[in-house]
């Protein structure tokens, strides 16, 4: 067995294998040279010192898990059963695909001194001294990880501007009603935010919008979306989408034989949402190999194929604000609220035909775990009940 990329995804597939009573050998393979480990926490916690680093509390020895780490992964042939790495071939009966996604440039401020992303341990170690300097900070891109890192660098004593080429806040994820009270959380942390601002080009010590505005930048960090890192797999024959992720069967099953595909590299077909969902966040890599270990061992033993069917969930901390999703909003047809969004606390509910299929908690946790559980369970909601915020989500139903 063997696992490319030692991020979350591919530790758990590795862990789920043992756990679930494969007893053949495990070798995890991973670009970096450091012991895995966890990437919410680059986020906020490394970046400001309050922790070393975030690996996984695993112990790869007892386990029987080969690590092979600062190998980077150069491609795949799946007639011969090889993976070809830095080091060189690597044979394996079965492969797992789970190298994660990469962070997407910014296109002319590759080389800039001063321009950060924010993914890996060593890019979180290189800003922390940034955000010690008190410097001033340019953040391109409102999305998730642009209001993560926003709301750090607030809290390390940096001067903060957010810019943002669409008209408000993670445009790319949430429709713009619902987006739109989440502008204001900016100036009151004291980030300016700025909508509607294209970056012309990125100068040592500045950033220039479209406009002609100068902003003074000591460091500028980008965050722009990220793509899954399968450039590797060119040549292999094995399928990719658009968005050039792993097209993966409902059982995590990939186009070539004996080779599966879990985390954010992947897609998947949901027969809940009616679609194929590609997941960039941390749940899936959770939840995901549980599944994948399930298939390969079943495989052996003629069990029935697991599916892969899950309630999408994620979770942010921006602002002083703890952000919670569950669903996949896409094909809903009423859209309610609970309580008011210009308050500390308030969620979004989504239905289709009644039932619920998604949900955004702002400080309201309890809503999401019940709501979640809806979801699931595709339970018929009453919409009059699901708007009065003091009644449990769960007695809302019809």
């Amino acid at each position: 067995m063997v696992v490319a990329g030692a991020g979350m995804a591919g530790v758990q597939t590795a862990v789920a294998l043992r756990e679930q009573g494969f007893t053949g050998t495990i070798t995890l393979i991973g670009a970096e040279p450091h012991q895995p480990y966890d990437r919410p926490p680059l986020s906020k916690a490394v970046l400001l010192g309050t922790a070393e680093g975030s690996a996984f509390d695993v112990d790869f020895e007892a386990l029987g898990i080969e690590l092979r780490l600062g190998r980077e992964v150069l491609g795949v042939r799946p007639a011969g059963h090889e993976l070809d790495t830095e080091a060189g071939p690597v044979p394996y009966d079965v492969l797992v695909v789970a190298t994660g996604a990469a962070p997407i440039p910014l296109p002319g401020a590759e080389g800039v001194p001063g321009v950060h992303l924010l993914r890996t341990l060593d890019d979180a170690e290189r800003l922390r001294p940034v955000l010690g300097r008190q410097h001033d900070i340019v953040v391109v891109g409102a999305g998730w990880i642009g209001a993560e890192f926003a709301t750090a660098a607030r809290e390390a004593g940096c001067a903060v501007t957010v810019v943002e080429a669409a008209a408000r806040p993670l445009a790319g994820a949430l429709p713009a009603e619902v987006a739109a009270p989440m502008a204001a959380w900016y100036a009151d942390a004291g980030a300016e935010l700025r909508t509607d601002a294209r970056v012309e080009r990125v100068e040592p010590g500045a950033v220039v919008l479209g406009d002609g505005t100068r902003l003074p930048a000591g460091a500028v960090v980008v965050g722009i979306g990220a793509r899954p890192a399968t450039a590797w797999l060119a040549g292999s024959g094995i399928e990719l989408g658009p968005h050039g992720e792993v097209v993966a069967d409902a059982g995590l099953r990939t186009s070539a034989p004996d080779v599966y595909a879990v985390g954010d590299c992947a897609s998947f077909p949901s027969g809940r949402y009616g679609e194929r969902l590609l997941v960039h966040h941390w749940d899936n890599a959770l939840q995901g190999p549980r599944t994948v270990a399930a298939n390969i061992v079943g495989t052996a033993t003629g069990e029935p194929s697991a599916v892969y069917d899950p309630v999408p969930y994620f979770w942010s901390e921006q602002f002083g604000r703890f952000v919670q999703y569950a669903g996949h909003h896409a094909s809903a047809d009423t859209l309610l609220w609970r309580g008011d969004p210009s308050g500390p606390a308030w969620s979004v509910c989504w239905l289709r035909e009644r039932r619920l299929v998604a949900l955004l908690a702002v400080g309201r946790p309890r809503d999401l775990a019940q709501g979640r559980r809806l979801i699931e369970a595709g339970t018929p909601m009453d919409a009059g009940l699901l708007t009065d915020p003091s009644r449990p989500l769960k007695s809302a139903t019809a």
